[in-house]
């Protein structure tokens, strides 16, 4: 009898045990964000912790990515469940255009961001004042499979240049787009991303160097009309950047967060409430985030479908959802 006690008590506690392992059991997700220079990773970390830190069983990593299009087919290779990208990225990736052309990716969006700013850098005294002035110039246009290059190349086309002949491309990430004016191996840098973004604060600081962004709003209109409703005219505002005191104008496109199809509904659900609700932690990790808001949801800014998980919650707030 004494034995059988034991042997009973012995597999309890190791029933125990194996519930509590299953319990402590975590889900883990891949955050595909940026490089370090941009907005994407600090506010991917920024959002990892906070999701590892509110929703119950939830292991969030940020990953170092090339941007919008890695990200993309990361989630269409089942290699990331969440990702930062651009809308006009977003648009191709789902509908099997430009570099997706070979492979549509599954993907719904999670939530609408901020806006993303391009951004035309360059240095007084590189004769640089307007776009046109790109032409026959070095040029740094974003590193292979960003966001970055796809505007850029697009941008350059609305002004009547061929991006692939008119300028000297050079595709480089941000921290090697900035290394590379600094030097003066480039005559200009393309990047589309926050304000600020640090890599151009990094720039605009440099002893010596005297930052200049480049008027480049009304290109926007040529965008639009052969890419769909995703570019906007907007401003970059003076002292945006230290030593730069004019405002300019410039071509904005949304960031979403987005998720593959099949991801579980629950989960998003939780993601999404999460973002909401910790709004203002999220804002300690790049301002942007101050432009999470319920209002930018379900009004234009995204081009494909959200996820049943987010317009479970956006229903719940009060949003009208068709």
């Amino acid at each position: 009898m004494k034995r059988l006690i034991a042997v009973t008590a012995a597999l309890v506690a190791a029933f125990g045990l194996a519930t509590a392992g299953a319990q402590e059991k975590k889900a883990r997700i891949s955050i595909g964000t940026g490089g370090t220079a941009g907005v994407y990773y600090p506010l991917g970390g920024g959002l990892a912790a906070v999701l590892s830190r509110y929703v119950p069983g939830l292991d969030a990593t940020a990953e170092v990515t090339a941007g919008s299009i890695a990200n993309l087919q990361l989630i269409g290779g089942g290699k990331s469940e969440v990702g930062f990208t651009m809308a006009d990225a977003a648009w191709d990736a789902y509908n099997g255009l430009d570099k997706f052309k070979d492979k549509k990716v599954a993907l719904r969006t999670l939530v609408v961001f901020y806006p993303n700013r391009m951004h035309v850098v360059t240095a007084e005294g590189k004769g640089i004042e307007k776009m046109t002035d790109l032409k026959g110039k070095r040029v740094a246009t974003g590193a292979p499979a960003s966001g970055t290059e796809v505007m850029s190349m697009r941008l350059i086309e609305a002004f009547g240049m061929d991006p692939n002949k008119d300028v000297n491309r050079e595709r480089l990430s941000l921290a090697e787009s900035v290394n590379a004016l600094k030097d003066g191996k480039v005559d200009a840098l393309m990047w589309v991303g926050g304000v600020p973004t640090p890599g151009i604060t990094d720039f605009a600081a440099t002893p010596g160097k005297k930052i200049k962004l480049v008027d480049h709003g009304d290109g926007a209109d040529a965008m639009r009309k052969k890419y769909g409703p995703l570019y906007v005219k907007n401003r970059i505002l003076a002292n945006a950047y230290p030593g730069e005191t004019r405002e300019t104008s410039n071509v904005d496109v949304w960031n979403l967060l987005v998720v593959p199809e099949s991801a579980d509904e629950n989960l998003v659900y939780q993601i999404t409430k999460t973002m909401f609700e910790k709004k203002d932690e999220l804002v300690k990790s790049h301002k942007d985030a101050s432009f999470l808001s319920l209002d930018n949801q379900l009004t234009g800014g995204s081009p494909i479908p959200f996820h049943p998980g987010a317009l479970k919650y956006f229903k719940e707030r009060g949003l009208k959802v068709n």
